[in-house]
């Protein structure tokens, strides 16, 4: 984990306005918000790396209501398309949705066959290191 995350901070592309990360009194303000406990992968993942911007995926943030991938405001688009109501949305792609199972299990929901694909990976993590990195 610490070694994606260095990954992650030293590919971190700047730009103009740059993200924030969030406070843990942030995530809790976002549970609240969407009516579900944040996998401990995502919660981690939100408070270490969500204000980093590389490739073409962009994962979900936690600081920025106006944001197109504020958590809470890309939760309720997935959820209205179709996305099983008991996971949360990792990040949008092409109308896909990486999202985060309970046991902290990444998997990728189709939205062309409105069905979850076969592929999945470990953790968020594991995600961060096969999926966005390779983006």
């Amino acid at each position: 984990m610490e070694e994606i995350i260095d990954q992650l901070r030293e590919l971190n592309d700047p730009v103009p306005v740059p993200l924030e990360l969030p406070e843990e009194e942030t995530l809790v303000e976002i549970q609240e918000q969407i009516l579900i406990h944040l996998p401990f992968g995502l919660h981690e993942f939100l408070l270490k790396v969500s204000d980093v911007v590389y490739g073409r995926l962009e994962p979900v943030t936690a600081c920025d209501p106006q944001s197109h991938t504020y958590l809470p405001e890309v939760a309720s688009v997935a959820w209205s398309l179709g996305v099983p109501r008991e996971l949360v949305p990792l990040c949008e792609d092409r109308g896909n949705y990486y999202c985060v199972e309970e046991d902290g299990t990444v998997v990728l929901w189709e939205a062309d066959t409105e069905e979850l694909n076969e592929e999945s990976w470990e953790s968020v993590w594991h995600w961060a290191r096969d999926v966005w990195l390779e983006s």
